[in-house]
């Protein structure tokens, strides 16, 4: 019970720790950037209005989509790896 209280510590303490840590990521060249957090949140999204074409609005719409889907799943590899280093080797039921 001892270890299974220190590791669901540590495994608050790492949760914490990714809330802070960001990814950024950018698609279109730069023209579209994201910074997620790697507690699976969006922090920020930045487009350059130099790449809105109101006439292709569909085109951004991809790069956002993209730079997003790319900035959450390097956050959730990251998440997945910290919490990993934690629970590696132990078999608590009900904590993966």
């Amino acid at each position: 019970m001892k270890q299974a209280s220190r590791i669901q510590r540590q495994m608050e303490q790492a949760q914490a720790d990714l809330a802070d840590r960001t990814i950024d990521t950018t698609s279109g060249g730069g023209a579209v950037k994201v910074t997620a957090k790697c507690d699976g949140t969006l922090k920020s999204i930045s487009i350059d209005p130099e790449s809105v074409d109101k006439e292709d609005i569909s085109l951004l719409e991809d790069l956002v989509l993209s730079a997003v889907n790319n900035a959450l799943e390097q956050a959730k590899e990251i998440s997945n790896d910290e919490m990993g280093k934690l629970t590696s080797g132990l078999k608590i039921p009900g904590l993966m």
